[in-house]
């Protein structure tokens, strides 16, 4: 079999459905989901997501310069989608979803409890490029939920069941693999039995 030739679009799956938390300089809070995120940058760390200026929380990213990037779970799937088709002009997300808001360290965005890693933006630069806005972020600070730590003290992903998007569907991570540098591994020989 061949390969088809589409036409250009954006066929890099599958994404981190995440839910972003904002708040506007009057205090008022909302949340919503972004699928366009990723990392720019790990020296200083910095990370992106790009949003629609007609999105309700865009005018709270623009006047404070401020989110939180809250990674999702399986059980928050619902909540998830829910978030990214409802608008916060007309409900109160936090409140329908059963969302905890809870203080940042270092923005005034809040933080969501119920996400197994927060991670606290400060806005650095926004590029105008079509149907979304990139903000390009510094991350301030990253919050861990202690309920997946490993035995050694390591955040376990797995163990958080990360949902991804791909193609208008909901995904949730398979099996690992490997890890990092596996290919290139020397294996472990096995010791001869003394004789």
């Amino acid at each position: 079999m061949g390969k088809q030739s589409w036409k250009p679009g954006n066929m890099l799956y599958p994404l981190p459905a995440v839910l972003v938390s904002v708040a506007d300089k009057q205090g008022r809070q909302n949340v919503f989901t972004v699928a366009w995120t990723g990392t720019i940058c790990s020296d200083p760390p910095m990370v992106s997501i790009s949003v629609r200026p007609e999105r309700y929380s865009y005018h709270m990213i623009q006047e404070t310069g401020e989110f939180v990037i809250n990674l999702t779970t399986e059980s928050l799937a619902f909540a998830t989608d829910y978030c990214g088709v409802k608008s916060g002009r007309d409900v109160d997300k936090f409140k329908e979803m059963h969302l905890t808001p809870i203080p940042a360290k270092e923005v005034k965005a809040p933080l969501i409890k119920e996400s197994p890693v927060n991670i606290e933006c400060r806005v650095t630069e926004v590029k105008k490029l079509g149907t979304h806005d990139m903000f390009l972020a510094k991350v301030e600070a990253v919050h861990a939920d202690e309920a997946y730590m490993d035995e050694n003290g390591r955040f376990s992903l797995a163990e958080a069941k990360p949902l991804v998007y791909s193609h208008g569907t909901y995904f949730s991570l398979g099996r690992e693999l490997g890890s990092f540098g596996c290919s290139v591994k020397k294996k472990n020989k096995s010791k001869k039995a003394s004789r």
